[in-house]
């Protein structure tokens, strides 16, 4: 595995470690969440699968493993513990961005609910 692979591989690691403790809830309020932290999420792994997919040339295990060193097995290997973090964060993140669209959704209705009111008040009272 060329050097280059090893050194998109530390990168990809170090931006899901970075946006784990980003979308952890402790530390952002859902609403600072954007869609761009999602095609971020999205892009890194892209990019680790195209790192760790065999080539073309490479259709035996021993050509593999020959060229999977030590360095790189450590980072697959915190690839690995990244994505299952991710797993295991996701479906809490998800229940979190649900909650908070509700909370919106009744916010909203509730300002529309006011400025009928308002319309409805102004109306009356010839204002």
């Amino acid at each position: 595995m060329p050097p280059d692979r090893l050194e998109t591989l530390r990168q990809v690691n170090q931006n899901l470690r970075s946006a784990l403790a980003r979308l952890r809830p402790e530390k952002t309020h859902c609403s600072a969440i954007r869609l761009q932290d999602f095609s971020s999420l999205l892009a890194e792994l892209l990019r680790a699968s195209e790192c760790l997919r065999p080539g073309p040339d490479s259709d035996d295990t021993a050509a593999l493993e020959a060229g999977f060193d030590s360095r790189v097995e450590k980072e697959a290997l915190e690839y690995r513990a990244n994505l299952e973090k991710l797993c295991r964060f996701l479906p809490g993140l998800h229940v979190r961005l649900l909650a908070e669209k509700a909370r919106l959704e009744k916010a909203r209705a509730h300002l529309a609910a006011a400025e009928n009111w308002a319309r409805l008040t102004a109306k009356t009272t010839g204002r």
